[in-house]
């Protein structure tokens, strides 16, 4: 009985595969230019994954010209969209590995600014109010979207994707000063005085003249005064009321000074 079982199973398993291998692929025919249009389509409608997969056999089918280069292109962009950001940088890295010179490797760039400069959403979640462990987070994907778009900026400042690049660049920097000026805060609200300053410090020296400069400072004079380092104090107060006279922090330094 049990071989009859089994030689019944074995007779299902190739009947399976015999029917799997006679389903004709439907674009296996197709000229390039068709696959690159039918895959385009399918990216605009938001199959992605079957926009990808056309792309693929496009350029595995036909490896060279100019149909196989923009799909390459359009892959990554086709994961972007999908959520699927290691494989888009990979692939947009990949372009930019083959293609050093192509009339539109400046996008590659921009794409590989965009996928994180929106894949960041721990970094970006803290930045805007969550509140959790932060001492420990690594801002990597943000750096690395600022690199990304420098690329695009410094190497090619006629891009269409310049402007937009500089802009998220801005963000960017002022991004990474609040970063900075949070991370300070989280060790000064833990008496981490020393940590506290050296985060500031590297916060003005690194991303100067943002407005995160007054937060740096005014952690930086409280962190003073909490260690009695006075001579320092006197210093960065005399650098915050010059610049921010209006200060809150000014205000905090004073009381404190007051209940001593």
């Amino acid at each position: 009985m049990r071989r009859v079982t089994g030689l019944i199973a074995v007779l299902f398993i190739a009947l399976f595969f015999a029917g799997c291998s006679g389903i004709d692929d439907p674009t296996k025919d197709w000229p390039p230019e068709k696959l690159y249009k039918e895959a385009k389509d399918r990216v605009t409608d938001g199959d992605y994954e079957t926009g990808i997969k056309y792309f693929e056999s496009l350029e595995a089918r036909y490896p060279y010209g100019r149909y196989s280069e923009q799909a390459q292109l359009e892959i990554a962009y086709a994961n972007y969209k999908f959520d699927e950001p290691a494989l888009a940088i990979a692939a947009a890295d990949r372009f930019i590995r083959l293609h050093p010179t192509h009339p539109n490797v400046d996008y590659a760039y921009y794409l590989k600014g965009l996928v994180n400069f929106h894949g960041e959403k721990g970094f970006a979640s803290w930045l805007f109010g969550a509140k959790d462990d932060l001492s420990d987070r690594d801002p990597k994907g943000a750096l690395d979207s600022y690199s990304a778009f420098r690329e695009v900026v410094e190497r090619f400042p006629n891009s269409r994707y310049a402007e937009d690049a500089r802009h998220r660049m801005a963000y960017l920097f002022e991004a990474q000063a609040r970063y900075e000026t949070q991370v300070a805060r989280f060790y000064y609200e833990r008496s981490s005085y020393v940590a506290a300053i050296n985060r500031s410090k590297y916060a003005l020296a690194t991303y100067p003249r943002t407005p995160s400069t007054e937060d740096a400072l005014g952690i930086m004079a409280l962190s003073y005064k909490a260690t009695g380092m006075n001579d320092m104090l006197k210093d960065t107060m005399r650098v915050l009321t010059m610049n921010f006279p209006n200060s809150h922090y000014i205000a905090e330094v004073n009381e404190l000074t007051a209940k001593r």
